[in-house]
């Protein structure tokens, strides 16, 4: 229970969980007190559920979808075929909510009329105003196409924007409070971020508006020439259940989550781990809550369902106000809540006023001024936003130059990091690639991946990464070229009519390829 003057933070109370993954599906199902899992959405197919999460939904496991490739901190508009298969994944599932990323995945393209780049990755936005206009908007645009609440989680970052206008804390207050929108909060990321960038969790946490809280996230990672890398492979550290533990001393999460992709230990290393959030949590909430500006009596984050398909609760006050210290509106009855909402948009210190109920957004207000931003704006926002990401992005896997302003040791980091990353989810993804090509896959594949950036995830980079190899005669033993050449041919389809200059030419090998 929240401690005396604390507010709880809204949504249902999850408990203590574990990331579902497929390695561990049958050791998850016999864990004694896990009470919910995640899922990573783009893995599981809505018509062909896993046979282990129907049997944990069975027994009243909540299973909550999350997903990786959204974007939704790029500068495009989210795309809606990914949109409409992460609402089907929630209602599948049966999903109380739905959980994304604060990322950009991938850049280029029409708005900026260069070549589209995909990440493979979640990668930092700028805590810019440009950066939060567009953020906000694509928030709205998912919770507008989803049938559960949407939540966005922190990331972690291997490097920092140049020319930052706010701390990661001020940046999610804002975001919160002009959307609605709940927070996954990962604290391990909190963790990346003070080794990588210097941030203080602490501070970090002390800026957030705790009541937004959909639940934590927990994960370990390794340190390397004082780069803190999240691998999710490796055991949580003292540190990151440090940063629970003050978490918990604020506000109650919901829901606390252990993170694990790879290298999975013996079931009770990680029902030991579980053990230590709880002791963690419990630890926190032991400890004098902190009052923060997010957990004061005035301060309410507004529901995160979108403001037009439901009326505000009565007596419900912005977060606006606990910033800008004005009074929250008295408690009023239904014929008079439109009345109590107009007057609480009326600080300048709320961008977007939380409590508005129509599908036009109000017009926004600069933070020095009174004279109206229109949303409208947003365009110029995502022009700007998309130029300076494209640029990141081509830098980190195109190696063109570092952009004006980065840490080009720390950008060289992250480049490498994603080469290994893509080098490792290909060679999941195409388990075949390795054993075909033995001790050379790995090198060979990190010399393809330098001179061509990825462009249609990762099962199409396994394709390109053969043919490439194919059509420069490799390997060199022929029963491998032959094997590599079959296995090609099976899995790149019939050859529709080509419509784009990318197609044309993977058409173009594939005849080459059928010549040999």
């Amino acid at each position: 229970m929240p401690g005396p003057g604390e507010r709880e933070p809204r949504g249902q109370r999850l408990g203590t969980g574990i990331g579902w993954r497929p390695e561990i599906a049958d050791a998850v199902e016999r864990m004694p007190g896990v009470d919910w899992v995640e899922v990573v959405a783009e893995n599981v197919c809505p018509g062909h559920l896993p046979e282990s999460l129907l049997r944990l939904r069975a027994r009243g496991v909540t299973v909550v979808p999350h997903g990786v490739s959204l974007g939704l901190g790029g500068a495009e508009r989210p795309d809606e075929g990914r949109l409409a298969a992460l609402a089907e994944r929630a209602e599948a599932l049966g999903s109380p909510l739905v959980t994304e990323h604060i990322a950009f995945v991938r850049a280029g393209g029409a708005l900026t009329a260069s070549p589209g780049l995909e990440a493979g990755h979640l990668l930092p936005v700028p805590r810019t105003r440009d950066a939060l206009d567009v953020l906000c908007e694509n928030v709205r645009i998912a919770q507008d196409a989803l049938p559960v609440p949407l939540a966005v989680e922190n990331i972690a970052a291997l490097l920092s924007w140049p020319g930052e206008e706010m701390t990661e804390g001020q940046f999610l207050y804002e975001l919160a409070d002009r959307t609605g929108v709940r927070l996954l909060i990962d604290v391990a990321n909190l963790h990346t971020n003070h080794v990588n960038r210097g941030e203080d969790p602490a501070a970090a946490l002390a800026g957030l508006p705790l009541e937004a809280i959909a639940y934590v996230h927990v994960a370990g990672g390794f340190e390397r020439d004082g780069v803190w890398h999240d691998s999710h492979a490796h055991p949580v550290p003292r540190p990151v259940l440090g940063i629970l533990t003050d978490l918990a001393s604020r506000v109650l999460p919901p829901g606390v989550l252990l993170e694990r992709d790879d290298h999975f230990p013996e079931p009770a290393e990680l029902e030991g781990e579980l053990e230590s959030i709880r002791k963690a949590v419990a630890t926190g909430r032991a400890t004098p809550g902190r009052q923060t500006p997010a957990t004061a009596p005035t301060a309410q984050i507004p529901h995160t369902e979108p403001s037009h398909r439901r009326p505000t609760p009565a007596g419900t006050a912005p977060l606006s106000a606990a910033v800008a210290g004005t009074p929250a509106p008295e408690a009023v009855g239904p014929d008079r809540a439109t009345d109590a909402r107009t007057a609480a948009r009326r600080p300048a210190a709320s961008r977007l006023p939380a409590g508005h109920t129509t599908s036009e957004p109000p017009a926004r207000q600069t933070p020095d001024a009174g004279t109206a931003r229109p949303v409208a704006g947003c365009a110029a926002a995502r022009q700007r936003l998309g130029l300076a990401q494209a640029a990141l992005l081509s830098a980190l896997v195109g190696g063109t130059p570092v952009p004006e302003g980065f840490d080009r040791v720390r950008v060289g980091v992250q480049a490498r990091a994603l080469a290994a990353k893509r080098a490792d989810v290909v060679a999941k993804v195409a388990p075949e690639l390795p054993v075909i090509l033995g001790e050379g896959y790995r090198a060979a594949f990190l010399a393809y991946a330098q001179a061509r950036p990825m462009s249609g995830g990762y099962r199409r980079d396994a394709l390109d990464f053969a043919a490439s190899l194919l059509l420069a005669g490799a390997p060199k033993d022929s029963a491998a070229r032959r094997e590599l050449r079959n296995w090609w041919l099976d899995r790149s389809g019939p050859a529709p009519r080509p419509r784009h200059r990318a197609t044309r030419a993977a058409h173009a090998a594939r005849r080459a390829l059928l010549r040999r």
